[in-house]
């Protein structure tokens, strides 16, 4: 069990662990070890997490999420695959805790009087350059 929050909890049967080779650095041993660690939670089917969380968590994924609702997280930093391990699922822990929090509402205000006055001096104060740019009459 993988414990996000003191509310929610994601269950065994969620995670699937599939470990392979890595690329990079490890010499000899990188072509023996299979080090690296990919995580899937399958969160569309997930009863820990709300229809909400659900979403904002697509959001937050982005390409990691798959067209079957899963979460994919891949890890091979380290030689080690614990430590890939620990890395994918504090990962996955992290962008879960985000997906949990919801977004501040907007509060719409007005714009204040003096930034009105700036922004119709700069708009006059443009349109004059552009009047400028037209053609010199050689009369004058």
């Amino acid at each position: 069990m993988l414990r996000i929050t003191d509310t929610v909890a994601l269950q065994d049967w969620e995670l699937t662990e599939t470990f392979m080779r890595a690329s990079g650095p490890g010499g000899q041993n990188v072509n023996k070890v299979s080090s690296a660690v990919e995580l899937r939670f399958e969160a569309a089917t997930s009863p820990s997490l709300t229809g909400p969380v659900k979403t904002r968590l697509r959001r937050l994924a982005g390409r990691r999420w798959t067209l079957e609702g899963a979460l994919v997280i891949q890890c091979d930093e380290t030689r080690s695959q614990a430590r890939n391990r620990d890395i994918a699922r504090d990962r996955l822990a992290e962008l879960i805790k985000k997906a949990l929090t919801p977004p501040k509402r907007r509060i719409a205000t007005r714009p204040t009087l003096g930034s009105k006055k700036r922004r119709l001096k700069a708009k006059k104060v443009r349109g004059e350059v552009k009047a400028m740019r037209g053609k010199v009459d050689p009369d004058t």
